[in-house]
């Protein structure tokens, strides 16, 4: 079909319709505001003042963390990962 012809439906699309961005490429907003966190982190003191924040706000650190972790974890083919069960039970004496 021609860019000129209309597309059965009646409409017509734009010419780079549907092509977006290339998959994992990240949104320049996004990048921008991390480049500016990791300057502001710097200026701040940066793996100091991060300890210094583990101590006066545990939690919010611990949060910090938590989102910087990755959320798959690889092992080693040639070294699995061991896997544990803890389990409580409670009986009655």
């Amino acid at each position: 079909m021609d860019s000129k012809q209309v597309a059965p439906t009646g409409k017509r699309k734009p010419p780079a319709a549907g092509m977006g961005r290339k998959k994992g490429s990240q949104n320049k907003f996004t990048k921008d505001v991390k480049e500016m966190i990791l300057t502001a982190l710097g200026n701040a003191g940066g793996a100091d003042y991060l300890l210094a924040q583990a101590h006066d706000n545990p939690t919010a650190f611990m949060t910090l963390v938590g989102k910087v972790l990755p959320l798959t974890v690889a092992g080693d083919p040639n070294a699995p990962l061991a896997i544990h069960v803890v389990e409580r039970r409670i009986i009655k004496p």
